[in-house]
C-alpha cells in the first residue's frame, strides 16, 4: 500500500477509496490527521463546500439511482431530502466554524487573580459513518459536514441496501475529496459489522436500535464513542383544542413520507373519543384525494426491499387475525398489497390492542394506528410506559394540556403541528434518548459531538495548589482547610434554610 505519509491532500491522482482496504483507509487517515495537525477555519469551509458541490453537482444522477433503489420513489423527494434537505445544515456549519471552534475564556474573576481558564475544542481525528437505506445522503453528508466543521477526517459508509446511490457517490467523492479527507465505504470493503470494528475516533450511527445495539457493542471492544441516531413508535397526540380537519391532514400526509419509511414518521396517534369517527373518516379522506392510482404510480414509494414488505404485510394481517379493524385505501380495484411493486396501500387500524405485534415494532411503513382517549393521562400512561421514541406530534394549542403531556413523557423531540418541524431548525438538536438513540448533532450540537472540550488551566497565583494538598500539612494549612470547612457548612445550612422557606 501507500504509505500514509505519501498521500497527498489534493484530489490530483484521483485515487478512489476502492483501492485500500478499510483498515489501510483509516490508518491513512489517521497519519495525516497527525501529519498536518488541527485544520484552520478555512481548510474545514473547504471541505464542507465540497462536500455541498458533490451533492448538488449530481442532483439528477443521485435521483435516478434513489428511483432504482426503491424501486418506485419521486424525484422531488430524492431531491428535497436527500440533496437540497443536506444543505441547510452544511450551510449553517460553514457559517458558524470560526466562532465554534474559538477557544471558550470563562471565570474571568478568577482570572484577574491568577485562575486562568479557558476549554479549546478540539478535533477528534478519525469519524466513521454509518447511514441507513431511508435517506442514505442526508443521514451521512450532514454528520459529515459537522465532523469536518469540527475538524476530522471522516470514513463514511452508506447503506448497501442503496447500493446504486452508494455507487454513485462512491464514483464521483475522488473528483472532490483526497482519501485522506473523505473514503467513501462500499459493501465491496466488506460488512456494517467489519466497520463497527474499526478502531476510530468516534463512530456515528443511524439505523434501527438492534443494529445499532451491534455497533455499539463492537465499538465498545476498542473503548471507541459512538452517537446513536435509532427509530421508535412516535406518538401522536390531539388535543381538545386541535382543528380535526387540519391534524388529521397533517398525520395522514406524514405518515406517508417516503412511504411511511422514515423514523420521524407518525407511528400511532391518540385521538378523543367523542372524535375518533370523524378523525378516521378524514385521514382516510385524505388518503383517497391524494392517492387517486398508487400500483403504477411513481410518486408513491414503494418499500424498500423484499424483507420489509412481507414484515409490514405481516403485522397488519397479525393485527387484523386478533380483531383489529383495518380500512385501506386500493383505488380503482388494483392488484394491491403488490409483492411484485413492493407496494402497500394507506392502511388506518382501530381497536389494536396489548398483545398485537404492531404494538410493539416500528412499523417503518404505510400504516397508522388509531386510539380513542377519554382523558389525557390515558394517552399520557401510554406513551411513558413504552420505550422512549424519536420524536412525539402535538395537534392542537400549546396550552397546559401540552405542558402535561411533555413534562410526564420522554421523547428526542417534539413537534406541534406539522411534520419534522425541528429538523429545519438549524440551532435545534436531532437525536433519540433511550431506545431512540443517544447523542446529537445538527448544528453546534453537531460540532460539539465531535469535538472534545478540552480544559486548559493555568497559574499565576501566589501560591501553589500542589505545596497545599502534599505533605507537611503546616498549621497554616490546617487553618486553611478547617476554615473551608466551616465555610461550606454555613453556606449549605443557608441553603437548606431557604429550601424549608419555599
Amino acid at each position: 500500500m501507500t504509505k500514509p505519509a505519501d498521500v497527498t491532500s489534493t484530489t490530483e491522482g484521483r485515487v478512489s477509496s476502492e483501492a485500500h482496504s478499510m483498515t489501510e483507509l483509516l490508518e491513512i487517515q489517521r497519519a495525516a490527521f497527525l501529519r498536518d495537525g488541527i485544520p484552520d477555519a478555512a481548510t474545514r469551509i473547504d471541505r464542507i463546500t465540497r462536500l455541498s458541490s458533490l451533492l448538488l453537482d449530481h442532483g439528477d444522477e443521485i435521483a435516478e439511482a434513489l428511483t432504482v433503489d426503491f424501486g418506485s420513489r419521486p424525484r422531488e423527494l430524492s431531491i428535497a431530502a436527500d440533496v437540497a434537505g443536506c444543505m441547510i445544515d452544511l450551510t449553517h456549519q460553514r457559517r458558524g466554524v470560526k466562532e465554534w471552534m474559538a477557544d471558550s475564556v470563562s471565570a474571568r474573576v478568577q482570572g484577574a487573580l491568577g485562575f486562568k481558564q479557558r476549554v479549546r475544542h478540539d478535533p477528534l481525528g478519525v469519524v466513521g459513518i454509518m447511514g441507513p437505506w431511508n435517506f442514505p445522503l442526508q443521514l451521512t453528508f450532514v454528520p459529515a459536514a459537522s465532523a469536518f466543521a469540527a475538524g476530522n477526517r471522516v470514513l463514511m459508509r452508506p447503506s448497501s441496501i442503496t447500493a446504486r446511490t452508494t455507487g454513485v457517490i462512491a464514483k464521483y467523492a475522488p473528483d472532490y475529496f483526497s482519501i485522506e479527507e473523505l473514503a467513501v465505504i462500499t459493501p465491496t470493503h466488506g460488512s456494517g459489522s467489519d466497520f463497527a470494528k474499526l478502531t476510530v475516533d468516534h463512530m456515528f450511527f443511524t439505523g434501527s436500535p438492534e443494529v445499532g445495539s451491534s455497533v455499539a457493542q463492537e465499538a465498545a471492544k476498542n473503548l471507541v464513542p459512538v452517537t446513536l441516531e435509532l427509530g421508535g413508535k412516535n406518538p401522536a397526540v390531539v388535543d381538545v383544542s386541535a382543528d380535526i380537519d387540519k391534524a388529521a391532514k397533517m398525520l395522514a400526509d406524514a405518515r406517508m413520507v417516503n412511504g411511511g419509511q422514515v423514523c420521524l414518521c407518525p407511528d400511532y396517534v391518540f385521538v378523543p373519543e367523542a372524535r375518533l369517527g370523524e378523525f378516521t373518516d378524514k385521514v382516510m379522506a385524505r388518503w383517497t384525494a391524494n392517492f387517486a392510482t398508487i400500483y403504477d404510480n411513481p410518486e408513491y414509494t414503494s418499500t424498500i426491499n423484499q424483507k420489509n414488505y412481507e414484515r409490514i404485510v405481516g403485522l397488519i394481517d397479525d393485527a387484523v387475525s386478533l380483531g383489529a379493524e383495518k380500512r385501506q385505501v386500493i383505488p380503482g380495484g388494483e392488484p394491491l398489497p403488490s409483492a411484485e411493486r413492493r407496494k402497500i396501500p394507506p392502511t388506518l387500524l382501530t381497536g389494536v390492542k396489548s398483545g398485537m405485534k404492531i404494538t410493539e415494532d416500528e412499523v417503518f411503513g404505510p400504516v397508522l394506528t388509531v386510539y380513542p382517549y377519554r382523558d389525557l393521562t390515558e394517552a399520557i400512561s401510554y406513551i411513558a410506559g413504552h420505550p422512549h421514541p424519536l420524536t412525539m406530534y402535538w395537534c392542537g394549542d400549546d396550552n397546559d394540556n401540552f405542558a402535561r403531556l411533555a413534562d410526564n413523557t420522554r421523547s428526542g423531540s417534539i413537534n406541534g403541528n406539522d411534520f419534522a418541524l425541528h429538523m429545519f431548525g438549524a440551532e435545534l438538536p436531532f437525536g433519540g434518548i433511550g431506545r431512540s438513540g443517544m447523542g446529537s448533532y445538527h448544528g453546534k450540537t453537531g460540532f460539539e459531538t465531535f469535538s472534545h472540550a478540552r480544559a486548559v488551566a493555568f497559574s499565576t497565583m501566589p501560591f501553589s495548589v500542589a505545596e497545599m494538598m502534599s505533605p507537611p500539612f503546616t498549621n497554616r494549612d490546617k487553618k486553611l482547610t478547617n476554615g473551608q470547612l466551616k465555610l461550606w457548612t454555613k453556606l449549605n445550612a443557608r441553603a437548606q434554610k431557604k429550601v424549608r422557606k419555599r
